[in-house]
């Protein structure tokens, strides 16, 4: 299959929907779930999260989010339903993102509690993407 019919399968609405899912997620997360046991796990503090260049942090995390989303668009494929886009954006949250930063944070001697609010974060957001993508195939 060339490069052009996988890109022509890609609903590219839903590609947009699952990187929004993310800020949405996001929000959600690092706000009032888990992020003051983020901040405290990362070493983050107010005063330094106010410091950074909100929209370059916000526009390169959108990019790559975008990346991501068409690129798991790639993986489920044209033909998925929600149910298939659920367990394969799991699949890739669980076995290939958290386990890559496990690798790394163990090497880093990060806390458990860093990765685990980290890794959590990107399981249920691949998972999230992996459904909007499957039912707006």
């Amino acid at each position: 299959m060339d490069m052009q019919t996988v890109l022509g399968g890609i609903n590219w609405l839903a590609v947009i929907g699952a990187t929004l899912s993310t800020f949405a997620l996001g929000a959600v997360w690092y706000g009032p779930v888990f992020g003051k046991a983020w901040m405290g796990a990362s070493g983050m503090t107010e005063e330094r999260a106010r410091q950074g260049n909100t929209g370059m942090i916000f526009g390169v995390t959108f990019l790559i989010e975008f990346v991501a989303a068409t690129v798991l668009a790639m993986f489920i494929g044209a033909e998925a339903d929600a149910v298939f886009g659920l367990f394969a954006g799991l699949a890739t949250g669980l076995f290939w993102v958290a386990g890559a930063l496990d690798v790394v944070y163990l090497f880093e001697q990060r806390p458990l509690a860093h990765w685990a609010v980290n890794a959590g974060y990107m399981v249920v957001s691949f998972t999230i993407m992996g459904a909007i993508l499957g039912a707006w195939h």
